[in-house]
């Protein structure tokens, strides 16, 4: 039997290619679907079936352009509670050559939700794959509140979790989501793959043997939600296969879009951008993980979306990052030129940043506010007394979350000074001009004698 899984490196999807004697299918496919068309050819097998754990959240799956180029036939969940309406249902088997793909109901992450246990049963001594989606994670548990109450959904996914476990300790766990997603409980690592064994040892969750501490314990630190969550969703149900097309904007139509208040998305270095961007432009790094997350967080619905690029070959990259995220509002693509803009009539800004020891010299003196831009559990960690806790995920209408600061000028700082960047930027966007990103991150700040404070404790 050959497995391989497939990481989308930007939004830590995790999906699978499984085949066997000459047939393939593709669990939870990402919205770029070459990679599976490689691997099924490197696995001389033809992709018969496409399987989804669930609808997903927080990226667009690409089942339907996966079906249509292949004629693979496509399985969803069933409607929980209507098995008689369609779809994959527990206890359902989906067969590849000897591959066996059996069907468990796996409720909490979201109603609906399924999980996939793969065995091949040419080879007693195998040992099972389950592909569990979003409902055990490595180290973590799938959030359950994008779907229903959280402590509903919380209280389903703690029955799921006993009967996955109940599996057996070598079962092999391969998780829907791995290290940048937010689909976890909490943080989740890098790693890709465990055991259930592995994980009963040390995921504290599922230690918990009641349902009421558990569903406390797992909704107390989910993270941000992904910027665009219904609309994701809908894409999946319905089977998303293409938006509008876009393309590379000329002067003219670049001056127009910015005119008709475009969002403009700078995704040079912050360092290139502080030198000269187009003003009101939100500068979203393109080396970072979550670029697609974070467009959605930064822009809404209904604005069209202009992406100012280093480079061609990154603008291709970065739309299909926020095509899977769910960012399809796209206007065009430009190529980065300062001197072009300015003949163009567009107003061309410059802006500053502050290093760490001159953010330690002002922040004694209170000459400015910080604001911290990192997550909640690295704000619990340590934070700057008197700091602003102002998290990425909720700066998208910038004055608001500001109105009440005064007139002293504004300090962003994260924990390395990419989210700062971005955040800066937005709040410019939204009328507050005197605000400076902080080069570094707030660790820096503490090795400069600036005191960090948790809920509890001096650092």
């Amino acid at each position: 039997m050959f497995f391989r899984q497939i990481i989308h490196e930007d939004l830590g999807c995790a999906s699978y290619v499984v085949a066997d004697s000459g047939e393939a299918i593709v669990v939870d496919p990402k919205w770029v679907i070459d990679d599976y068309l490689t691997i099924a050819a490197e696995a001389r097998a033809s992709i018969m079936h496409i399987g989804e754990t669930h609808f997903h959240a927080d990226h667009v799956s690409g089942r339907s352009r996966l079906a249509d180029a292949t004629g693979a036939a496509a399985h969803v969940p069933a409607e929980p509670g209507r098995p008689d309406a369609g779809g994959l249902s527990d206890g359902d088997v989906i067969t590849v050559g000897n591959a066996e793909i059996r069907v468990l109901a796996a409720p909490g992450h979201r109603p609906e939700h399924l999980a996939f246990l793969v065995t091949d049963v040419s080879d007693p001594e195998a040992t099972p794959k389950l592909l569990a989606g979003d409902s055990l994670l490595i180290g973590e548990l799938a959030r359950p509140d994008l779907a229903v109450d959280a402590d509903a959904g919380a209280r389903e996914l703690f029955g799921t979790a006993k009967r996955l476990t109940a599996l057996g300790d070598s079962v092999e766990l391969w998780p829907g989501h791995v290290g940048a997603s937010l689909c976890g409980s909490g943080a989740l690592t890098d790693e890709t793959s465990s055991t259930i064994g592995a994980e009963l040892a040390r995921n504290r969750l599922l230690g918990i043997a009641n349902a009421d501490e558990f569903a406390a314990e797992i909704n107390r630190s989910v993270p941000a939600r992904p910027g665009r969550v219904p609309q994701v969703v809908a894409l999946n149900v319905a089977g998303a296969r293409a938006p509008r097309p876009w393309h590379e904007l000329d002067d003219e139509e670049l001056a127009a879009a910015v005119v008709d208040g475009a969002c403009v998305v700078d995704l040079r270095a912050p360092e290139v951008f502080d030198d000269a961007h187009l003003r009101g432009a939100i500068n979203l790094p393109f080396t970072a993980k979550g670029v697609g997350t974070r467009a959605g967080w930064v822009s809404r619905d209904e604005d069209a979306i202009v992406l100012v690029v280093p480079s061609r070959e990154v603008g291709v990259s970065v739309v299909d990052r926020l095509l899977a995220a769910g960012v399809w509002n796209l206007a065009g693509v430009t190529l980065a030129d300062p001197a072009a803009w300015e003949q163009s009539g567009l107003a061309v800004r410059s802006t500053v940043a502050l290093r760490p020891d001159e953010l330690a010299s002002r922040l004694s003196s209170s000459e400015l506010v910080l604001i911290d831009v990192r997550d909640a559990n690295e704000w619990e960690a340590g934070h700057v007394r008197d700091s602003l806790h102002l998290p990425l995920s909720v700066l998208r209408d910038g004055t608001a979350a500001v109105s009440g600061l005064g007139d002293r000028p504004l300090a962003v700082a994260c924990a390395h000074g990419q989210r700062a960047a971005v955040a800066a930027s937005v709040l410019r966007r939204h009328g507050r001009l005197d605000v400076v990103r902080v080069l570094g991150g707030i660790g820096d700040l503490a090795d400069r004698g600036v005191a960090l404070v948790s809920e509890t404790l001096a650092v």
